[in-house]
Parts: structure tokens; C-alpha cells; sequence
């Protein structure tokens, strides 16, 4: 697979995968996503220490001279959040992330110069302008973090869903049967989301967007309507988390 690959291009307003920077280990594949609009970029996600330099200087190849306005932070795992630190201490960029998480991600080592460009999300949710794009941001608490957001991209109908929808397993970059490709989503749902009434809430805000395509954190995306659609309703339907944990004992 190559580092990258073009979502969406309209001259003025890209969105851009890259994907696959910390192959070759044991750290989970994950992906990075770029929005640029008009020169300003937002990266989502960007991920942990071992991906930081080839995804900053990807970042930059992109922006071709630009600005990085905004870092998002979907929640606070460390493959997203880990070097945030050293995109703040590098960029002009303010980071976003839900309120519940400010006190926790300068555990990760945010440099008291540049705290101050953390931001809180409220759980309700917000719009962000990046120069003159207003990108939705979304709430999807609890799937898997109880301080979680999606981004909703209007110009391409883009909307980056975070670990929902993450597939492990498959070395592809697109979902082509939506069938074959739920054994590779099934287990990671399961135990990774929280419960059927968190999906059901996002399925209804998810079915007020024009979406075009879902891009997940992890594996790949799904593209077009039709297939967007099978997506939110198999989430809807999905029982997982507290609805299938079983009742542990004690160990022996």
C-alpha cells in the first residue's frame, strides 16, 4: 500500500488518507486524515510517537506551504493523542478535544508552553472554521470513549468516524462486499463499544448528514451511499459492550 491516497480533490479543498505509517510492528494499524481548504489544514488523529515525524512531514508535503490551523483529537487513546505535544511545540495549531479530557492528555506530556492550545469540546458538540469551511463536530460518546467526536466534512461529505467502523485484518483500503468484511469489524465492535443505545443515538444523527463516504481510524473506508447506509444500520442493530458482556466470577 502506498502512504497516501486522495479522498476527495476539488482544487480548492482536499481530503487526504494517510495510512499504514506504523506498519511492521505490533502497534495497531491506524490511520491519519487531512483536511485542507484553501491552504488550512486540519490533521485528525495524528497519532503516537513512533508515526510523528513521517506524518508531520507528510502533513507539510500536503499543505504545500500552508497553514496547519487545527489538531483533532477524536478521544484520548495514544495511538491518537501520544505526540500531540510535539505537533503543538511545531505548528501553529490548536488541538481540540472533548472537556472531559484536558486534565488527562498532559499526562502525555504537553509542554506548559503550549497548554493553553488544548482545547475543550463540550459534549454537546461544535462547528470549526477552517477558513471558511464549517467542519461538524460531532458527538459519539461512549463509541468507545465517554468523551468521543466524529468530524463531518460538508464540501466532501466525508464523515471521519473514528474507531467505529475500525476493521483489523484485512490489507484493504476501501469496502467493496460489506458482507465479507463484517467478520473483520464483528469482534473489535464487541468488545471495543460500549452499547446498542450509543449507536442508536448516532445513528440518528449520523441519517441527518449527506454523507458520501465514512473514513474510520482503523482499515478501510466505506464509499457511496448504499454502502454508508448498510454501515449506520448494522451499528444500529449491533449489540455490544454491556449488552453481550458475560458475568465473570471471581478468578481462582
Amino acid at each position: 500500500m502506498s502512504a497516501d491516497d486522495i479522498l476527495f480533490d476539488s482544487g480548492d479543498h482536499r481530503n487526504i488518507l494517510l495510512e499504514d505509517f506504523a506498519s511492521g510492528g505490533t502497534a495497531v494499524q491506524a490511520n491519519q486524515h487531512l483536511i485542507i481548504h484553501h491552504g488550512a489544514g486540519m490533521i485528525l488523529d495524528p497519532g503516537g510517537h513512533k508515526v510523528y515525524n513521517r506524518v508531520l512531514s507528510a502533513t507539510m508535503d500536503h499543505l504545500r506551504g500552508g497553514n496547519l490551523r487545527y489538531l483533532f483529537l477524536s478521544h484520548q487513546d495514544p495511538d491518537i493523542v501520544a505526540a500531540a505535544n510535539g505537533w503543538l511545540m511545531t505548528t501553529d495549531a490548536d488541538a481540540y478535544c472533548s472537556t472531559l479530557w484536558l486534565r488527562f492528555i498532559p499526562h502525555f506530556g504537553i509542554d506548559r508552553l503550549v497548554e493553553k492550545r488544548l482545547i475543550g469540546i463540550p459534549d454537546e458538540g461544535m462547528v470549526l472554521d477552517l477558513a471558511g469551511c464549517r467542519l461538524l463536530i460531532i458527538p459519539a460518546h461512549f463509541l468507545h470513549s465517554p468523551g468521543n467526536f466524529h468530524v463531518y466534512d460538508p464540501i466532501s461529505k466525508i464523515l471521519y468516524s473514528g474507531d467505529l467502523g475500525a476493521s483489523i485484518g484485512p490489507e484493504i483500503r476501501e469496502v467493496v462486499d460489506f458482507d465479507a468484511h463484517i467478520p473483520f469489524m464483528a469482534g473489535f465492535h464487541r468488545r471495543y463499544m460500549s452499547g446498542n443505545r450509543a449507536l442508536r443515538i448516532w445513528a440518528s444523527l449520523a441519517r441527518q448528514l449527506d454523507i458520501e463516504t465514512i473514513a474510520p481510524q482503523h482499515g478501510a473506508v466505506f464509499r457511496g451511499k448504499p454502502m454508508v447506509e448498510r454501515f449506520i444500520s448494522w451499528c444500529e442493530g449491533l449489540e455490544v459492550g454491556v449488552d453481550v458482556m458475560p458475568a465473570y466470577g471471581l478468578p481462582h
